[in-house]
């Protein structure tokens, strides 16, 4: 997923939950961004704990490395987690986990029914952080810093913005240091008509790219 450029996530530090009942079962959907496994098991700890009383607690996670897990928590093979992980693949979302917690009816559902349920209740959970505005496109962005004269400022400026890049930090001292960032890949052309600018002196240090909100 990550080799795509870019990916869909939840906020840091929010949480959506989604709700659904059949036949007195009620299904509690509840979403959060994650970066690591270790933030996904901090993560199906917490909601095993808030409820504790609970049948079943199913957990689901992706992260933006490719890897990714879940688990039916004792419900039958492949009704409950499975479902729950391809609701989060198929709204192209990565580093989060979702934990739908189950309380029993007291009427058995059937395989269908459950599939079913963990599937609406995860649909629920992330429509909700959709139209609550929790969801945000991280992009692979390359980071450039360029020291040059005063008198290359404002062309290194527009060089900046004919790469759909911006400046993300400006030193004024004896000379000028930007601090730019470009979508991945983009970097490259800005880096070239720099040094051709400079009459072939480099002055721009490439970071490694890294995934963030552009």
């Amino acid at each position: 997923m990550a080799g795509q450029g870019e990916y869909r996530t939840l906020a840091a530090d929010v949480e959506a939950t989604g709700e659904f009942v059949d036949r007195r079962s009620r299904f509690i959907a509840q979403l959060r961004h994650v970066s690591s496994e270790r933030e996904a098991d901090e993560f199906i700890a917490e909601v095993r704990s808030r409820h504790h009383d609970a049948r079943h607690n199913v957990p689901a996670w992706i992260l933006s490395d490719g890897r990714e897990r879940c688990s039916d928590d004792g419900e039958p093979q492949r009704t409950s987690g499975m479902p729950t992980l391809e609701v989060l693949r198929g709204a192209g979302l990565a580093d989060v986990c979702c934990v739908v917690t189950r309380y029993f009816g007291g009427t058995l559902l059937g395989p269908g029914g459950l599939v079913r349920a963990y599937t609406a209740a995860t649909q629920k959970a992330v429509e909700a952080a959709v139209a609550d505005g929790l969801v945000v496109t991280m992009t692979q962005v390359t980071k450039v810093t360029c020291v040059i004269p005063y008198a290359a400022y404002g062309r290194a400026e527009r060089l900046i913005a004919d790469c759909d890049g911006h400046i993300a930090d400006s030193i004024f001292a004896a000379d000028v240091q930007l601090t730019c960032r470009f979508r991945s890949g983009n970097e490259q052309r800005f880096v070239s008509a720099m040094t051709e600018l400079m009459g072939g002196e480099e002055v721009c240090l490439v970071s490694e790219p890294v995934f963030a909100e552009f």
